[in-house]
């Protein structure tokens, strides 16, 4: 399975991978490098949300979308939580290229209010709380909306997280080794 690179100008989006910094909730850089890859269908799936995005006055910053298994390893011996991080042993939707996790931004590439941070792993991430603000809860559903529509799957626990419906079914889990340039660190 061949993973396509997600970058400007092939897709308009701001790319921020999150775990290739310390502005995780690991707090220190999970990946050697910043890259941001996705499998044929998600990328074609996130290419349709784009177009529905664009309308509004939208665009997509993206936080992480495939992630290595030796990542979702090192994520999970961090903060084995299955509320908020699939069990490694099962499989993420990540390690498949078929997760993606973002935020909207508007045309001047501000972040649109959430609620909470990417990687809150409190139960204000969930959808649909109404103890967060009313612009909050309205950006997430514009969120979800275009997404869903674009024909991606959303996973309750999280605004940012969206997956193709049945991925454990469909993908195998893959390593660093997929990559034409790995992402993890060299040991």
């Amino acid at each position: 399975m061949s993973l396509i690179e997600i970058a400007p100008p092939a897709f308009d989006v701001v790319i921020d991978i999150a775990y290739a910094t310390s502005n995780n909730f690991t707090g220190k850089p999970v990946y050697g490098r910043p890259a941001c890859y996705l499998n044929e269908e998600a990328a074609a799936r996130l290419r349709t949300a784009l177009d529905l995005a664009r309308p509004l006055g939208f665009r997509f910053k993206v936080f992480d979308a495939f992630r290595p298994s030796e990542a979702q390893w090192v994520l999970w011996n961090h903060t084995p939580d299955p509320n908020f991080l699939a069990d490694p042993n099962r499989g993420s939707p990540h390690s498949m290229g078929a997760a993606v996790d973002l935020t909207l931004i508007d045309d001047a590439g501000r972040e649109l209010d959430m609620g909470t941070g990417f990687d809150a792993f409190t139960p204000l991430s969930h959808h649909g709380r109404t103890d967060i603000s009313i612009e909050a809860q309205r950006n997430r559903a514009i969120l979800l909306g275009i997404m869903t529509a674009a024909g991606w799957d959303f996973y309750r626990n999280e605004w940012w997280h969206y997956q193709l419906f049945n991925a454990r079914a469909k993908y195998p889990v893959l390593g660093d080794a997929a990559l034409p340039v790995p992402m993890m660190p060299k040991i």
